[in-house]
C-alpha cells in the first residue's frame, strides 16, 4: 500500500510539473533560434522600441544585436561569449517577418552551426534579456541593438572589455 501511495503522488508531481512548463512562456533562446515548419529557415521579426525604432527580433521577440568585431563571413563571439550573447542559428535560410526590409544571410561558425547575418552582421540575443522589447544589452561589450535598415546603432568595442572569444575565460 504504502509503495502504491508513494507512486500516485510521484506520478502526481510528474504531471504537475509537465503542465507548469508546457504553459509557460520561453526564455530567451540559449543558442538556437527556433525554425519555422516545413524545414524553412528562422524566421526574424520586428518590433517598435520607444528608445531604437524599429528593432530585430528573434523567433520569441526578443531583442537581437549585432556586435562590432564581427564580419561578414565571420564571428568573433565564441567560448563564454557566445553563452552570454547566443547567436541566432538556423537550419535553413533564415526569412523576413513584417517590418523588416535589409538582408538577411547566414555564415558558417568555427563550431559549425548557423548563423543568421542581417545587413551582412551576424545576429546574437543577450542573455541579460528577460522578455520580449529587453534592450539592456546595448553598448555592452561592442553589443548594439539590431534595428531595421541598419546592423545597428554603430556598436563600439570597450576598451576596458576582454577579448569576446577569450576561450572561456569569465569576463562576461
Amino acid at each position: 500500500m504504502r509503495l502504491t501511495r508513494v507512486l500516485t503522488l510521484l506520478a502526481s508531481a510528474v504531471l504537475a510539473v509537465a503542465a507548469c512548463s508546457s504553459a509557460a512562456p520561453s526564455p530567451a533562446p540559449v543558442g538556437g533560434g527556433a525554425s519555422s515548419g516545413g524545414g524553412a529557415g528562422t524566421a526574424v521579426d520586428a518590433a517598435t522600441s520607444p528608445t531604437f525604432g524599429m528593432v530585430l527580433t528573434g523567433p520569441t521577440g526578443m531583442t537581437l544585436y549585432t556586435h562590432a568585431g564581427d564580419s561578414a563571413t565571420s564571428s568573433t563571439c565564441t567560448g563564454a561569449c557566445a553563452t552570454a550573447w547566443p547567436p541566432l542559428t538556423a537550419t535553413g535560410q533564415p526569412t523576413a517577418g513584417t517590418g523588416v526590409t535589409g538582408q538577411l544571410g547566414t555564415l558558417t561558425r568555427a563550431d559549425g552551426t548557423v548563423q543568421v547575418t542581417y545587413a551582412g552582421l551576424p545576429l546574437y540575443y543577450w542573455q541579460g534579456d528577460k522578455k520580449a522589447g529587453d534592450v539592456t544589452g546595448d553598448g555592452v561589450e561592442g553589443f548594439a541593438v539590431a534595428t531595421v535598415g541598419g546592423a545597428g546603432s554603430a556598436p563600439q568595442a570597450s576598451p576596458a572589455a576582454p577579448s569576446p572569444s577569450s576561450g572561456g575565460k569569465p569576463g562576461y
